[in-house]
């Protein structure tokens, strides 16, 4: 039994932790195409109904200059880490109550990887790292 139960457990510790699960940038530059009529990413990304989203994953939220955020997001205290953003793109108004945005988030794991694998090759710049 002793033996059962550390294999078992050597198994499930190898598998990559949720917000350790690596992605694939194309495939998330794809699933970003629904947030395209919100947000901008790149160097020459602008703010438009949402804020651009170069180097999301360290910054605080409500941050980006030049954004007219919604109280909630700008007072949530949130630092946009990995596992915070995974969090938040599966239902933004469950994570931040109040925010402006409206989009009704993504449910599959493996398409959250994807666009985290995206946003993480842009830095505050807009230039892919």
């Amino acid at each position: 039994m002793l033996r059962w139960t550390l294999m078992a457990w050597l198994t499930l510790a190898a598998l990559p932790h949720p917000a350790e699960a690596a992605g694939d940038p194309a495939a998330g530059e794809r699933i970003f195409l629904r947030c395209r009529a919100c947000h901008q990413i790149g160097e020459t990304a602008k703010n438009t109904v949402g804020p651009k989203l170069n180097g999301l994953l360290g910054r605080q939220a409500g941050s980006i200059e030049g954004y007219s955020y919604s109280a909630a997001n700008k007072n949530s205290g949130i630092l946009w880490d990995e596992a915070t953003f995974r969090d938040y793109i599966k239902a933004p108004q469950v994570k931040i109550p109040g925010t402006k945005m409206t989009f009704p988030g993504l449910k599959s794991d493996p398409e959250i990887d994807d666009i985290v694998a995206f946003l993480k090759q842009f830095d505050a710049d807009g230039k892919k790292k």
